[in-house]
């Protein structure tokens, strides 16, 4: 059984409020008793309301329960710069539940790798992060129209021109795949290092050596 199904019935079985012993639960879901402790520590530490210790027997009570979802890596990306943006919105209350809620969502995530990263609200540097992403859109809307960017770096003194030609998602860091017109040549950007951006007139067109073809054949 997957890690985040079985935390799934676990909340389940604790949300009615009756007391449940790790070894009950351990022999239902057929895992160790030593599983349910350490899924127990998880769900506490996601922000579940979890009550009992080991020895005792657990109970739980949510003031809210969805059924399980199955998110799309778009959709999963969306909630990731939701609730990035709302931590860097100034309001304690809710920044507090965005990283929660970022937890929670980090805890049910699979083990083996396919999510592309755990979650990472509250062990990523978010502030960084969030100063990107009101750059995104002037990179996406450059991609589309095959525009050049003059982008100024956090870690670069001159500002560099760029062919942007894809971005891609890693989890917790957005980056985008360009023909860098300054250094003559590939280069992945970090989104959360870009400190301005300012389009450049004209458009460009493919050019051999240039291209999300060519990077992708040297990178394939």
């Amino acid at each position: 059984m997957k890690k985040s199904d079985r935390l799934a019935m676990l909340m389940l079985r604790l949300k009615d409020g009756s007391l449940r012993t790790a070894e009950a639960l351990a022999e239902e879901l057929g895992v160790s008793v030593r599983t349910i402790y350490r899924d127990m520590e998880t769900l506490s530490a996601s922000g579940v309301a979890v009550a009992g210790e080991r020895g005792r027997g657990y109970t739980a009570q949510a003031a809210f329960t969805l059924p399980p979802l199955n998110l799309s890596e778009l959709e999963l990306e969306a909630l990731h710069l939701g609730l990035a943006a709302v931590g860097q919105g100034g309001m304690a209350d809710l920044a507090e539940a965005a990283e929660a809620l970022s937890a929670r969502i980090d805890a049910l995530l699979p083990e083996d790798g396919t999510s592309g990263g755990t979650f990472g609200f509250a062990t990523y540097p978010f502030r960084d992060a969030a100063e990107g992403f009101r750059f995104m859109p002037d990179f996406r809307a450059a991609i589309r129209a095959r525009q050049k960017l003059r982008v100024t770096l956090k870690d670069r003194a001159a500002p560099q021109d760029l062919r942007p030609l894809h971005m891609d998602y890693w989890g917790r860091i957005w980056t985008c795949i360009t023909w860098n017109e300054t250094a003559r040549g590939f280069e992945i950007l970090r989104i959360d290092q870009v400190t301005g951006v300012t389009p450049l007139p004209g458009l460009f067109v493919d050019e051999p050596g240039k291209s999300l073809a060519d990077f992708r054949a040297l990178n394939g």
